[in-house]
């Protein structure tokens, strides 16, 4: 059994790894504007799964997947290269779901704002229900402001 902080160092070296070698060596028209956001390394470092993020419409990143398909073998004889581990981890590269979520968040924050500014605006022309002070006040309290 592998204790979790080797499979997290060799995660981050193979992050780097497949950024630079994407940078440097592999030169496919199809690969686009590829951000490299994290590696994952199984427990028993045989496999690496590899997210991306890509800047582009949905046919960019259908392009990039596919020269990242393409370009996979070249990468792991990098990674094994570059690491020195026994056995090189198969690599799986999956599309990144954080810009979706980031844009996500950004809507609810807007229709959150928005509600906020309704709600300041409904309440600046509103007068209380009843009292000023809703609360009791004691009677000895009471003669001592009249007072």
């Amino acid at each position: 059994m592998t204790d979790t902080a080797r499979a997290r160092k060799l995660a981050d070296r193979i992050q780097v790894v497949v950024a630079e070698t994407l940078q440097r060596r592999i030169k496919d028209p199809r690969l686009g504007y590829v951000t490299i956001t994290d590696a994952r390394v199984t427990g028993d470092l045989r496999e690496a799964t590899v997210f991306y993020t890509v800047y582009g419409d949905e046919t960019e990143r259908e392009a990039t997947a596919a020269a990242l398909e393409s370009a996979k073998g070249v990468l792991r004889s990098e990674v094994g290269k570059q690491t020195g581990v026994r056995f090189t981890p198969s690599l799986t590269f999956v599309a990144d779901a954080l810009p979706d979520t980031a844009r996500t968040i950004d809507d609810l924050l807007d229709k959150a704002r928005l509600s906020d500014a309704a709600v300041r605006t409904a309440a600046a022309g509103a007068k209380y229900a009843g009292e000023a002070d809703p609360y009791r006040v004691p009677a000895a309290e009471r003669d001592d402001e009249d007072e």
